[in-house]
């Protein structure tokens, strides 16, 4: 007896579908991450499974027996993180077999991101693999799908300009402040937060000759580590606020789940700086700085969002390589799906639902989650 194709499902909202203020209510904790992969771990029919979050998107790739699973899946992430089936199903794609496989290319090699043809994003999607290799969560089709992707990725930015130019929020901020500001050389700079966001920052800080750069993080070692590899100065996390005071630039990107630069320490710092200009950048997912300070005088606030509307103006003599690349990975797409279901690779990309919504997800959602019940 033939044994069924497997069914390849991707569940996801990204910021191409998603407003910030969802996207918040949608990412994941390292916490509710455990409990998910839990969830899914329990789900009837899954065999394997890999969950991608990064600030800009949470993403579920999973194989099951069973076209049903797709429910299944959407109704374990309402129920963890206590969103409607309505707004999942407003926001979320799915997608299947080959479309499924093209899009993890796509994300994979930056073709997905805000900022098109970032490399951060790599990084994050082998971090997601190599997580769910170790707790046993991956098996023959998603190991052969995530390697190929990283494959695929390699071979976009040698066979086509996708990369070039600005393509990270780290450099785009930078490239803002210095906008605003025009020589950064006599600026005062706060970054928060201490990982791969404010290291890039810091970097691009230096190469332009930025002013003082200070370093504040909850763990103060790693702070201390940035502001030795870049000539920086360390600050206590607690003193956060009256640094504002005599700060020109703040740029943060924390894990927080709520805000660490708050109204009213803002609103403090700004009635101590004597009118002078305070610009906020906001990097971080949920994000690190209270949207109300947009409204207080002389600051300037700008979020992920604001950073990618900007950044579409190094994308559009990009835009053919954009195409090429995409064409180039959805060909691999169709092969590779081809060798796990051969009936259905011809017809896996052509899903008939609506590229930016999952039809009827709300209603299998509730179904789903009454049974369950």
């Amino acid at each position: 007896m033939n044994r069924p194709a497997p069914q390849l499902i991707l569940l996801g909202a990204s910021h191409h579908t998603t407003p910030l203020e969802i996207r918040e209510r949608f990412a994941l904790s390292p916490e509710k991450r455990t409990a998910l992969e839990a969830a899914l771990r329990a789900t009837v029919g899954m065999s394997e499974f890999c969950v991608l979050g990064t600030c800009n998107r949470v993403e579920i790739y999973a194989v099951a027996a069973d076209p049903a699973a797709g429910a299944r899946l959407a109704a374990a992430f309402c129920d963890l993180q206590s969103v409607e089936p309505e707004t999942l199903a407003a926001h979320a794609v799915e997608r299947r077999g080959s479309a499924a496989v093209a899009h993890l290319f796509a994300v994979a090699a930056g073709l997905d991101s805000q900022m098109v043809g970032e490399t951060e994003i790599f990084g994050q999607v082998k971090d997601a693999y190599a997580a769910a290799r170790t707790a046993g969560h991956l098996g023959p089709v998603l190991n052969r799908v995530f390697q190929k992707a990283f494959q695929c990725a390699k071979l976009v930015r040698t066979e086509t300009a996708i990369g070039e130019g600005q393509v990270s929020v780290a450099t785009v901020a930078v490239a803002l402040a210095e906008r605003i500001f025009g020589d950064l050389r006599t600026s005062r700079v706060l970054i928060v937060g201490a990982g791969d966001i404010a290291e890039k920052t810091a970097k691009a800080l230096r190469s332009r000759e930025a002013g003082t750069i200070a370093f504040a993080n909850r763990t103060e070692s790693k702070a201390a580590a940035l502001a030795q590899e870049f000539g920086g100065i360390v600050l206590p996390f607690s003193e956060l606020g009256t640094a504002l005071a005599r700060t020109d630039i703040v740029v943060s990107s924390t894990a927080a789940p709520e805000p660490v630069l708050t109204l009213p320490m803002v609103a403090t710092a700004i009635r101590a700086r004597a009118s002078r200009p305070l610009f906020l950048i906001d990097l971080a997912l949920p994000r690190d700085v209270a949207p109300e300070t947009a409204d207080l005088p002389n600051v300037s606030l700008y979020n992920l969002d604001d950073l990618a509307r900007l950044a579409e103006e190094n994308i559009a003599h990009r835009r053919a390589e954009l195409a090429r690349a995409r064409a180039l990975l959805e060909t691999r797409a169709t092969a590779l799906w081809g060798k796990f279901a051969p009936g259905d690779a011809a017809s896996a990309g052509n899903d008939p639902r609506p590229a930016h919504s999952v039809r009827s997800l709300e209603q299998n959602c509730d179904s789903e989650s009454a049974r369950q019940r």
